[in-house]
């Protein structure tokens, strides 16, 4: 058993705590806000990730998991120390590293013996020199320290299953026994472990998203190819996929990416890239891509209403994708903003995410079922895949709507069927119908 101290219980440092916890170890997670604290000890937690509740509330009861809003406490007995806060985009996609060097600063404050210092924020490559910088100038007591750049690679969504099921574990530092000593803490987990300088670790983490949102905006840029010349992107998805070059993930023509780290990510490397000579000229064409493709939804609509004005929109789902409530960079943020400045009445459910949208969308209408949307509307768009939405009663939909207009954002609709209903269909990239319709 390993004394732990995670700072920051956002969804990453959340998630890596309570499964460090459940790994065996002694794991004290430091939060600003006594309220969060005081939530989380009752099992409230201030995100949704399927089974991290459970985890959370066996482990805090069996006292290998703590939560405190004191740096002393959690930093009393530590081996490692892990900084997962918040690193958000600044004004110009820049990461805004303000709370990293806050925690380093505050760390420095409180070492009393040897520490390895994690970093598990995605931090711009360099951060880890930086945080050591820190760490030396704020220090009150002469005691030794490494830094580890230890990226994280978890789905919201599954990301327990990721954590304790990982393809391989990242570390960087110049201190190779740091390094050693933390691969030794994944030892359960039994994978590969890859052990590299900080500024290559850091890269890796950076290098990964952006290739994966880049996989997505390239689908969905065939996908408008696809509806141009009569082709289906899900088959052309499903041929590509099937070469083990390529494989089958991240192919799921849409609405694009969102979350907390595609859109982060990719603009921050953009920013790092440009700032030091280079010409992140993909980056830059993945960015716009994934934005147009929330455009080409309203442009494709109006062409089928005429106009929004007075029309009623319905939006089933809300988060950037199912299985969790982030509405970090959702495209249905955008969506609804295009919608309302031309004059549609826009309503919605979703099943997890609704307490988080309205905060960002207040003048929405929230309805407590699929159903309730659909009444008397002009148009429903699918936004996020949700399990709950391909079982829907659709001939059911169809009926109570004004006007049974689909456009299934996540193509988890078949277009025939969906016409056989009474739906005038669309998709994404799914070509034409053998009327010549577009699907």
């Amino acid at each position: 058993m390993k004394n732990i101290c995670v700072i920051g219980v956002g969804y990453v440092g959340l998630v890596t705590g309570a499964c460090l916890a459940d790994l065996g170890n002694r794991v004290v997670c430091v939060n600003r806000s006594k309220e969060k604290s005081d939530n989380l000890k009752k099992g409230i937690l201030p995100i949704y990730e399927p089974g991290l509740e459970e985890i959370v509330r066996r482990n805090y009861e069996a006292k290998r998991l703590e939560f405190t809003t004191s740096y002393d406490e959690g930093l009393h007995e530590a081996e490692f120390v892990f900084i997962a806060v918040g690193t958000p985009s600044g004004s110009e996609g820049e990461a805004d590293l303000s709370h990293v060097t806050q925690t380093a600063a505050e760390i420095a404050k409180r070492l009393v013996r040897p520490v390895v210092i994690v970093n598990k924020s995605t931090v711009p490559i360099g951060t880890g020199d930086w945080v050591a910088d820190i760490i030396n100038e704020h220090k009150v007591n002469d005691v030794e320290f490494a830094v580890v750049s230890n990226p994280e690679f978890l789905r919201e969504g599954s990301a327990i299953y990721d954590f304790m099921n990982p393809d391989r574990i990242v570390l960087g530092s110049t201190n190779r026994q740091a390094a050693q000593k933390l691969a030794e803490l994944y030892t359960p987990l039994q994978t590969t472990t890859i052990i590299t300088d900080l500024r290559t670790a850091e890269m890796i983490k950076y290098a990964s998203n952006c290739f994966l949102a880049t996989k997505i905006s390239f689908i969905n840029e065939m996908a408008n190819i696809c509806e141009a010349l009569g082709a289906d992107v899900l088959e052309v998805a499903r041929g590509m996929g099937s070469d083990k070059r390529i494989g089958p993930a991240f192919l799921g023509a849409g609405l694009g990416w969102g979350g907390s780290c595609f859109p982060k990510d990719v603009k921050a490397l953009a920013h790092i890239a440009a700032t030091h000579g280079s010409h992140p000229q993909m980056l830059r064409a993945v960015m716009e891509i994934n934005y147009d493709q929330r455009k080409r939804v309203i442009q494709k609509l109006r062409e089928i209403l005429g106009t929004y004005r007075g029309k009623v929109i319905g939006l089933l789902g809300l988060s950037f994708k199912p299985n969790t409530d982030d509405m970090r960079d959702a495209p249905a943020i955008e969506l609804v903003h295009m919608l309302e400045s031309e004059g549609a009445k826009v309503r919605a459910y979703d099943p997890v995410a609704m307490n988080n949208a309205k905060r960002i969308l207040p003048s929405i209408v929230y309805c407590d079922s699929p159903y309730a949307v659909a009444e008397g509307a002009d148009a429903l768009i699918l936004v996020s895949e949700w399990n709950e939405f391909k079982q829907l009663d659709m001939q059911r939909i169809a009926r109570s709507m004004r006007r049974p207009v689909l456009f299934d954002g996540r193509n988890i609709y078949d277009p025939e069927k969906m016409r056989a209903l009474g739906f005038d269909y669309r998709g994404i990239g799914r070509g034409y119908d053998a009327n010549g319709q577009p699907l």
